[in-house]
Parts: structure tokens; C-alpha cells; sequence
């Protein structure tokens, strides 16, 4: 029953990490015809709707005084700071290299999570770090057209790595929270309090967006962002962040690159060269090397939310 349990989990993770990964392309079309504000807000309203629907049939989720503090804590840096950051910053970069600084996310919680969580990660876990990370840097620097010119992109660089704290940052909240809550509640008051923090960006926005003109191509977009990156996505990986700690399910985000790559390649009609192959195949087994039983990325154990 527990590798049953097991299994779901990680199999949860990679649907999130495919989900993620697809929505740099998704975004990116999105972008074309929607401004970000409202990009961002329309995405977790739906959201916000799907959910309400659910709270009428479960019952709204209940927090104590505490847990609200700590769920408002964890919303406002993500869905809120990192959608910011990630979708005003992908107006600058390209996909490929938004991809690659996302991927530093489980570094960074692996510096946060030996402080915060006391998650004590083993050598398997930043050997696996660091062979995912030369994978990825194989996957953007073997573009064909690729140059580490910052002139035009260095403001949407550093837009990004403020999505990497972010994203960072609300990890450790998450899996705290997860402790006491189910992934369901989480994702809930996470997707309540990112809609009502957008609403205002989205009011000053509303007089300069132009319905008229936005594709429908720009709509499937928002749709799969909705539905996919944002409702799906996050249900998985909160529910991971309540059974697993959270240097191993941060480690998982590496794969995203390589989902990217693929999704730029076949929407975007981008290739993909030998080296860029080459590091996407690192990145898939330093994944699977760190998810390995024999190495764990921390021994911390919870016990399961019912």
C-alpha cells in the first residue's frame, strides 16, 4: 500500500513538472494578444471558479488563525510573486533560458529547507542536483543560435530568478502547511488569495486590454494555463509536498527545461540539436537517481494527511 501511495506521488510530480513545463510555451503564446495582468488574473479566476465548485460540495477548508497567516504568506509568494515575476519577465527572455534559471529552484530550497525544515540532504541529492543542472546547461547553451547576450534579456533574467526565490520560498511554506493540511485545502485558499491580489493589477490594466483582438490561439493558451499549469499542477505537487520532503520534490522541478525544449520545438517549431538530446537525457537521470529509495534527500517523515 505505501508503494502504491509512493508511486502516485511521483507519478503526480511528473504530470506537474510536464504541466509546468508546457506553460513557458503556453505563456509565451498567451502573451501575444493578452496583456500579463490580465493573462494572470483570468487564469486564476477560472481557477478560483473550479475551486468554488468544489467548496460547495466539500465544504470551504478550515484554517486556524495561524494556518490563514501562513497560507496568506505562502500565496502571496506564489501564486503571486512568481507569476509576476515569471509571466513579466518571459516578455524578455526566451522559454529555453526562463527554463534553465527556474531549474536553480531546488538549490535554493535546499538551502532553506536544512534551516528551516531541518531536511538534511545526502551527497546523492547534490550529485543529482549538479549532473540536472550540467544537463540543462547542455539543453540551452546547444542551441544553434545560442549567445549569452543580457543587452535586451538581463531585465527579464532577473525577473525570473525573483520567481526562483519565490518559488523557493513558497515550497517551504507549502510543505509546512502540509503538515497540518491536505493538498486540497492549500490549493484552495492559494488560488482564493492569488485571485484577490491580482484583482487590482487587473482593474488598472482593464482599461488598455483590446478583447476584440486577442487570437484564439492566444485563448487555447489560457485555457491549458488555467485547467493544466495552474488548477492540475498544483494539486499534484502540494499533495507531494505533504508526503515527501521538500528538497526531493524541488529537485523534480529540474525537469521542466526538457519539457520546454520539447514544447518550444513542437509548437514553436524549434529543433532540438545531438547536445541539446544529450542534456535532456542528464536531467531525466539525475531525476531518477535522486528519487532513488536508497537515496533519499532527507530522512524527515510526516505523517500522511487524512
Amino acid at each position: 500500500m505505501k508503494e502504491t501511495g509512493n508511486i502516485i506521488v511521483y507519478a503526480g510530480l511528473i504530470l506537474a513538472v510536464i504541466f509546468w513545463g508546457f506553460s513557458f510555451v503556453a505563456t509565451k503564446m498567451a502573451l501575444e494578444t493578452i496583456p500579463v495582468f490580465t493573462l494572470i488574473f483570468i487564469r486564476f479566476l477560472l481557477s478560483s471558479v473550479f475551486f468554488g465548485l468544489l467548496i460547495l460540495k466539500r465544504g470551504f477548508p478550515r484554517f486556524s488563525p495561524e494556518g490563514h497567516r501562513l497560507v496568506l504568506l505562502t500565496a502571496f509568494f506564489e501564486p503571486v510573486l512568481y507569476f509576476l515575476f515569471e509571466t513579466k519577465g518571459l516578455q524578455y527572455t526566451s522559454a529555453p533560458k526562463a527554463s534553465l534559471i527556474i531549474a536553480t529552484i531546488p538549490l535554493v530550497v535546499l538551502f532553506l529547507a536544512s534551516f528551516v525544515l531541518k531536511e538534511r540532504a545526502k551527497k546523492a541529492g547534490f550529485f543529482g542536483i549538479v549532473i540536472s543542472l550540467f544537463g540543462i546547461w547542455l539543453l540551452i547553451t546547444g542551441s544553434r543560435d545560442f549567445s549569452w547576450d543580457f543587452q535586451g534579456a538581463l531585465i527579464g533574467d532577473l525577473l525570473i530568478f525573483g520567481a526562483v526565490f519565490s518559488a523557493a520560498i513558497y515550497i517551504i511554506c507549502a510543505r509546512h502547511l502540509g503538515k497540518k493540511y491536505s493538498s486540497f485545502e492549500i490549493t484552495t485558499m492559494q488560488t482564493l488569495y492569488g485571485t484577490i491580489f491580482f484583482t487590482v493589477p487587473f482593474v488598472w490594466e482593464l482599461p488598455e486590454v483590446q478583447w476584440s483582438l486577442i487570437s484564439g490561439r492566444s485563448m487555447a493558451a489560457l485555457v491549458y494555463l488555467t485547467i493544466f499549469a495552474t488548477i492540475a499542477a498544483y494539486l499534484f505537487y502540494n499533495h507531494a509536498l505533504t508526503k515527501i520532503p521538500a528538497a526531493r520534490a524541488a529537485v523534480f522541478i529540474n525537469g521542466i527545461p526538457l519539457v520546454t525544449i520539447f514544447g518550444a520545438w513542437f509548437f514553436l517549431e524549434e529543433t532540438l540539436t545531438l547536445v541539446q538530446t544529450s542534456g535532456g537525457f542528464l536531467v531525466l537521470t539525475a531525476i531518477f537517481i535522486t528519487s532513488l529509495p536508497d537515496f533519499k534527500a532527507a530522512d524527515t517523515r510526516i505523517n500522511p494527511v487524512k
